[in-house]
């Protein structure tokens, strides 16, 4: 009779963790899945019958085939300039030893998670036509108008794309050329090899994998670049993403907004297939025989490394440092009258929503994201991990819950609003479509936070526990839960900031009368006053300080190494 019970509580056991793993299945199906195979339906059936108008459309219209050629050209551009930057850091930070290299190295990378929002209120806080660079110019000067005029310019959209992606180059070069051995280049230096000779023969076709893999990857981050290119550069520098945004929301085509989407959707598709097919082939280069730093001792080197880091704290940190200065500068004194102006309604609009309310409803957002997308990042990472289902079956995928990663959110936003408008998915003018949104965009963080984590548990552990009379639930609170804790943490973080800083997505989405911090930082961004602009400017650098805290959080507990990203 017990052995009746215990194999029946068992099989109550295996249903109900099979049926936990069906949940992050479910959810990709019905909110990814679904809305990309509704986009694929209106590009090819606009009106209930096959039509190709909207195909037809984009590659007769010269306008849409220089929106594409343009995509193209400053995603090429972006990365052309990025890797010629960053090279040169990865260099010094591969070979030598200088003060503060540890910290410098760290604080890059807190540009990349930045919003996009805050990105471009940055850049206007610095260089733009009521930024500190030009009040300066015009001050010493004693000039009429600002000097330097980029808003709307190809140029400041480059900019801030360096911005964003020298990071990814600078640690990805580093990573890979740290652990090259140097016999190679020594030999080809005994036989005279020098300057560009030693380059061109010698360190280029070594680096050649991850300089091809890192070029991939800022390529699509800027193919799919919305928020800079919106704000920055305006329609009249329209990329895919920008022109489906104004389709779909400005003028209402919905038809040409799913047929720009679907080209978008297969570029994405294919250049991450090149990137995979790229990274696959970075290990095999991989020597692990890391390299010894050295003290520079020239002057060459000494000023190579001055130059560099100059370089990389002008790029990296004067447009945060602007941010911050220009929001507590009011009419030339120092004033914290921008930040007390968040809760004043300045238009006396009925409709207005004051922007303290903003950081409210992005906070509840991003807890509420922050819960499910644990929740289900959890459970997706043991099923990625092999529990319970064949490892076959776990590699397939893998790849298929990173796919929201190779998807842009102005594309995924896109979907919902032509998906979910009908019951029983009637969620356009539900408050839940936002975090919903939010969730697929984190999962992915979430699940690569904590993979290793799992992967990393000692099997001999479980089964210790299990011969000590410790049922599932028992070893997976007391076991495991702890050895994975970190994992959790860092993959929380993760997804509060993503959800937090959330841009594209949400502005197709949100609802009026509940906008998120971006939302509001963007819309005061276009309405003209000093005020409007100086709570963009304070809210911006509130958005910037909760992204900083979390990006200093995941690095601490990531000291252990916990986390693939």
């Amino acid at each position: 009779m017990d052995r009746n019970r215990t194999a029946l509580i068992m099989q109550r056991s295996q249903i109900l963790w099979y049926g936990l793993l069906l949940v992050p299945i479910a959810f990709l199906a019905v909110f990814f899945f679904y809305p990309l195979g509704t986009i694929f339906m209106r590009s090819f059936r606009p009106d209930g019958i096959w039509n190709l108008s909207g195909f037809v459309r984009i590659a007769t219209s010269p306008y849409y085939r220089e929106t594409i050629i343009f995509t193209v050209w400053q995603a090429f551009l972006s990365t052309i300039i990025t890797m010629a930057l960053a090279l040169p850091a990865a260099f010094i930070f591969t070979r030598y030893r200088f003060p503060f290299k540890s910290l410098l190295m760290s604080l890059s990378t807190l540009p990349f998670v930045l919003p996009t929002v805050v990105v471009a209120t940055a850049f206007q806080a610095l260089i733009g036509q009521r930024g500190i660079v030009n009040d300066l110019l015009v001050t010493f000067f004693q000039l009429d108008t600002a000097p330097i005029q980029l808003q709307g310019t190809l140029t400041l959209i480059l900019i801030a794309h360096v911005f964003y992606n020298y990071t990814i180059a600078l640690r990805m070069i580093t990573g890979y050329w740290i652990n090259q051995s140097t016999r190679i280049e020594e030999a080809a230096q005994v036989l005279g090899a020098s300057g560009w000779r030693l380059w061109w023969d010698i360190r280029l076709p070594v680096l050649r994998p991850i300089l091809l893999a890192s070029a991939a990857l800022i390529f699509i981050f800027t193919f799919t670049s919305f928020g800079v290119v919106l704000i920055l550069g305006g329609i009249q520098f329209a990329t895919l993403e920008v022109q489906i945004y104004y389709q779909a929301r400005s003028i209402g085509n919905l038809s040409l907004a799913a047929a720009l989407s679907l080209v978008q959707i297969g570029a994405m598709f294919a250049m991450m297939l090149i990137y995979t097919r790229l990274q696959s082939n970075i290990s095999g280069g991989v020597q692990q025989q890391s390299q010894v730093a050295i003290t520079p001792q020239t002057w060459r080197a000494k000023a190579m490394i001055s130059i560099n880091i100059v370089l990389m704290v002008i790029l990296l940190f004067t447009p945060l440092i602007a941010l911050i200065a220009r929001s507590v500068n009011v009419d030339g004194n120092f004033g914290l009258d921008y930040y007390f102006a968040l809760t004043e309604n300045t238009r006396n609009s009925v409709l207005f929503v004051p922007p303290l309310e903003a950081v409210r409803n992005s906070l509840q957002f991003a807890s509420l994201t922050t819960v499910v997308a644990v929740i289900l990042g959890l459970i997706t990472a043991y099923l990625l991990a092999g529990r319970g289902v064949p490892k076959v079956i776990a590699r397939w995928l893998d790849p298929i819950f990173m796919l929201p990663l190779a998807t842009s959110a102005v594309t995924l936003g896109f979907g919902f609003i032509i998906a979910l408008d009908e019951p029983p998915l009637d969620l356009r003018s539900s408050w839940l479509i936002i975090p919903i949104a939010h969730t697929l965009v984190a999962i992915p963080f979430v699940v690569r936070s904590i993979l290793p984590a799992i992967r990393g548990v000692p099997q001999n552990v479980r089964d210790a526990a299990a011969i000590l009379g410790a049922s599932s639930w028992q070893r997976w609170l007391r076991i495991e839960l702890p050895l994975i804790s970190r994992g959790l943490i860092v993959g929380a973080t993760f997804a509060f900031t993503v959800s937090m800083g959330e841009f594209g997505a949400s502005l197709f989405v949100a609802r009026p009368n509940l906008p998120t911090m971006p939302l509001v930082i963007f819309r005061l961004l276009g309405q003209p006053g000093a005020t409007n602009y100086g709570q963009a400017i304070a809210m911006s650098t509130l958005l910037m300080l909760v992204t900083a805290v979390s990006f200093i959080a995941i690095e601490r507990i990531r000291t252990t190494g916990i986390g693939e990203f």
